[in-house]
């Protein structure tokens, strides 16, 4: 009854023999066409997957060792930074002592000069005392020999010229 509304009027074994034909023709056409054509576009499909999958994990790997480099990167600045004020501080404790020395140094030298000179200026007031002594002896025991007329004792001479000019010395 089916195929009497669908033929109407045709013979009943064409219309079956049409079917077949064309049920086979489409199985065959869908064999050949999953064998050449889905196998294909599936294997590429399959492919691009992989594909992106690898270059999703290369770029997490990238970026890890990205951060990992920059991490070494920071503590290394980090490290030559402790470094470099860590130099500082030596050079600045090295200078701060060489400065002590060298003061310690001039300050020394310049006493030591000090006392030199204070003994040269010293030592060379006792020789001009004792050249003016002398002279001042000299001088008056010729003008003592003068005035007298008479030769005194050089002794004498002496006590009397030391006890003027300690008497100077006081004055």
């Amino acid at each position: 009854m089916f195929n009497n509304l669908f033929l109407a009027g045709a013979s009943e074994q064409l219309a079956l023999g049409n079917m077949l034909f064309l049920l086979v023709a489409m199985v065959v056409l869908l064999l050949l066409l999953k064998h050449y054509a889905w196998k294909p576009v599936s294997k590429m499909m399959q492919d691009r997957a992989d594909k992106i999958a690898h270059d999703l994990d290369s770029a997490e790997d990238a970026r890890q060792k990205a951060q990992d480099l920059a991490s070494q990167r920071q503590e290394q600045l980090q490290a030559a930074r402790s470094d470099a004020n860590g130099i500082i501080a030596d050079a600045k404790t090295a200078a701060g002592l060489q400065r002590d020395q060298i003061v310690s140094d001039a300050n020394t030298s310049a006493k030591a000069i000090k006392a030199t000179a204070t003994a040269q200026i010293e030592q060379e007031r006792v020789e001009a005392m004792s050249s003016v002594k002398n002279e001042v002896a000299e001088l008056s025991v010729t003008i003592a020999q003068k005035i007298i007329q008479k030769e005194l004792k050089l002794e004498d001479q002496k006590a009397l010229i030391d006890a003027y000019v300690e008497g100077l010395g006081d004055k």
